[in-house]
C-alpha cells in the first residue's frame, strides 16, 4: 500500500519518520488485530473496478475469519446467563473451621464474579421460563480461585453423576421436534423417585424467580471445611438474599414475558446502576463427621437438606458492578466446583464428585486448555506450574526447565502443608445405590411448609406439565411419587390430572422409602 499524495517528502520530513510510526494512528483510528493501523474499512481490494476481490486483502480476510468465530459453544447447561461483579466481606475469623484465607479475619474482602443463569434454556430465552437458576460464585482470594457453583434451590434431581447426562437429555427438547416435551422429562422421572423433592420445589413458585437480587442460593453440596489442624468438618452453603424473596405465579411469568422477557437481568443491572446494589448474607451448616450416621437419610445426597441443623453466619456479599463487556466477562467465566482453595475440600457426596471432573472438562471444550488465562479466569496471584502450551497460550513462561521435581534454582515445589485431608475408607469398590435412599419425606415436609395459596399454585403448576404425559404408566407412577411424600399432595394432584386414585394408593403401598 503507498502512502497518500498529501504525505509529499518535505512533509514526511516535518512529521518526523517516529512520529510516524509510533504517533500519527490515534487512539480514534481503526487497526487490525495485530495493532495496524486500516485505511479503509468500507471496500474490499479487488482486481481494477470491475473484477473480484483479492485474497490479499488482508483486512477482509481478518473480519471474515473473525466473524465467523465470533460465537463459542454454547454451555449445555447454563447456557442463559447474567454476570456482575463485587465483593465479599468476611463476617469473623474462621480459623478454628477453616484455613481458608478468605475467612481469616473479620473484614477481610475478597473480590467475586456472579453468574446467575437458567439450567436448561438455550441462550436468548425468556427468562420468565419455569427451571431451577444458577447462582455461581467464583472468589478471587489471596489463595487462588474459589468457585462456588450452585443454585437457587438447595436440593437436585439426582443423587449420582452418571444419570446427569441422560436427566439433561430428557429435559431438552426433544431430537425429533426440537421441543421440550413432558412426555419425556416425566418418562426419566418416573424410574427416579428421589426427583420427588426437587419437582416439588421447581414446580412451586420458587421455579420462577421474580428477580435474582430477591433470590436465595445453595451450594447444594455438602463440602469440607479443614482447618490447620486437619480436623474436618462438613458443610453445606446458603447465600440468604437481604432484599427477601419473591417469585412468580404461572400467570405473572406469562405477563411479565410477553412485557421483558429479559426481566431478571433487566432488573439487576437497573437496581446496580442506580446504586441499589443488592447484598447477600452466606451462611454455612456445620456437621462433624461421626453425625454422618445420625440421619435417617445420607447427608451427602444431594437430593437431600439438612433439617435443624442450625445455620452459622460467614459473610456478606454485594454485587456492585455491571460488566464492561458481556462476551468478555458472563460468557467466558468458567466455573468449576473443583477450584477449591486450601482449607475447602469436596466431599464424597456421589454428584458432586463427578461435577469436579464435568464442570472443568466442559470449559476445556468450550475456551480451550488455557481457559484460566482468561482474564475474568485470571486468579489474583502468581501461577506457578508446568501446564503449558496448546492454543491460547499465553504465560510467558522462559526457562529450560517444564517439569518437577527439579534441582534447578527457580523450580517450582510442592508443599506438604497444602495436603488433602486423609479420608477413611472401607468396603470393596461396587456399583450400587446408597444404602439410606428417604426419596419421599421431604418433598412432603416442603409442601406441608407451604401456605394454602401456594399449594395450590404448585398442584396447578405441576398438573400443566403432568397433566400432557400420555403414557398412563408414566402418570401413575408420577402420582404415586407425590402421594407417597404427602396424601393431600398427592390426592389432589390424582384428581387435577384425572389418574387413578385406587391404583395411585396401591402403587404408594408398594414403594420403599
Amino acid at each position: 500500500m503507498y502512502f497518500s499524495r498529501a504525505y509529499s517528502t518535505s512533509r514526511l520530513a516535518a512529521i518526523g519518520l517516529s512520529t510516524l510510526l509510533a504517533g500519527a494512528v490515534s487512539a480514534q483510528t481503526m487497526t487490525r488485530d495485530s495493532g495496524a493501523p486500516v485505511g479503509d474499512n468500507q471496500n474490499s481490494q479487488t482486481a481494477g473496478p470491475g473484477g473480484p476481490s483479492l485474497l490479499q486483502d488482508a483486512h477482509l480476510i481478518e473480519k471474515l475469519q473473525r466473524f465467523d468465530r465470533e460465537r463459542i459453544p454454547e454451555r449445555v447447561v447454563h447456557a442463559r446467563g447474567t454476570g456482575a461483579i463485587g465483593e465479599f466481606v468476611s463476617a469473623g475469623n474462621l480459623s478454628q473451621l477453616t484455613r481458608a484465607s478468605l475467612f481469616a479475619e473479620a473484614g477481610k474482602k475478597t473480590r467475586v464474579f456472579v453468574r446467575f443463569s437458567t439450567v436448561i434454556h438455550p441462550k436468548g430465552s425468556p427468562e420468565t421460563l419455569r427451571d431451577p437458576r444458577g447462582f455461581a460464585t467464583k472468589f478471587y482470594t489471596d489463595q487462588g480461585n474459589w468457585d462456588l457453583v450452585g443454585n437457587n434451590l438447595p436440593v437436585f434431581f439426582i443423587r449420582d453423576a452418571i444419570k446427569f447426562p441422560d436427566m439433561v437429555h430428557s429435559l431438552k427438547p426433544s431430537p425429533v421436534t426440537n421441543v421440550q416435551d413432558p412426555n419425556r422429562f416425566f418418562d426419566f422421572f418416573s424410574h427416579q423417585p428421589e426427583s420427588t423433592s426437587m419437582l416439588t420445589r421447581v414446580y412451586s413458585d420458587l421455579g420462577i424467580p421474580a428477580s435474582y437480587r430477591m433470590m436465595d442460593g445453595n451450594g447444594v453440596h455438602a463440602y469440607k471445611m479443614v482447618n490447620a489442624q486437619n480436623q474436618v468438618r462438613y458443610v453445606k452453603f446458603h447465600w440468604k438474599s437481604l432484599q427477601g424473596e419473591k417469585n412468580l405465579t404461572r400467570a405473572e411469568a406469562a405477563r411479565v414475558q410477553g412485557e421483558d422477557f429479559n426481566n431478571l437481568t433487566n432488573d439487576l443491572y437497573a437496581a446496580i446502576k442506580r446504586g441499589d446494589f443488592p447484598k447477600w448474607d452466606l451462611y454455612v451448616q456445620i456437621l462433624k463427621p461421626e453425625d454422618l450416621g445420625k440421619f435417617k437419610f445420607d447427608p451427602l445426597d444431594a437430593t437431600k437438606i439438612w433439617p435443624d441443623i442450625p445455620e452459622t453466619r460467614i459473610g456478606t456479599m454485594t454485587l456492585n458492578k455491571v460488566p464492561d463487556n458481556f462476551f468478555e466477562s458472563t460468557e467466558m467465566v468458567a466455573f468449576a466446583p473443583s477450584r477449591l482453595v486450601p482449607g475447602i475440600e469436596a466431599s464424597e457426596d456421589r454428584l458432586l464428585q463427578g461435577r469436579l471432573f464435568s464442570y472443568a472438562d466442559t470449559q476445556l471444550h468450550r475456551l480451550g486448555p488455557n481457559n484460566q488465562l482468561i482474564p475474568v479466569n485470571q486468579p489474583l496471584v502468581k501461577v506457578n506450574n508446568y501446564n503449558a502450551d496448546g492454543a491460547g497460550d499465553t504465560g510467558k513462561r522462559s526457562g529450560d526447565v517444564n517439569y518437577q521435581p527439579s534441582r534447578q534454582s527457580g523450580s517450582a515445589v510442592d508443599d506438604p502443608a497444602y495436603k488433602s485431608v486423609q479420608t477413611p475408607l472401607s468396603g470393596s469398590t461396587q456399583q450400587a445405590a446408597i444404602a439410606k435412599t428417604d426419596n419421599f419425606s421431604q418433598a412432603g415436609s416442603f409442601y406441608r411448609s407451604l401456605a394454602k395459596q401456594d399449594r395450590e399454585n404448585l398442584v396447578g403448576n405441576l398438573a400443566a406439565d403432568l397433566g400432557q404425559v400420555k403414557d398412563a404408566e408414566t402418570k401413575q407412577i408420577m402420582l404415586s411419587h407425590f402421594y407417597k411424600a404427602d396424601v393431600e399432595y398427592g390426592t389432589r394432584l390424582t384428581a387435577a390430572v384425572k389418574g387413578d386414585l385406587g391404583d395411585v394408593q396401591k402403587r404408594a403401598q408398594k414403594l420403599m422409602d
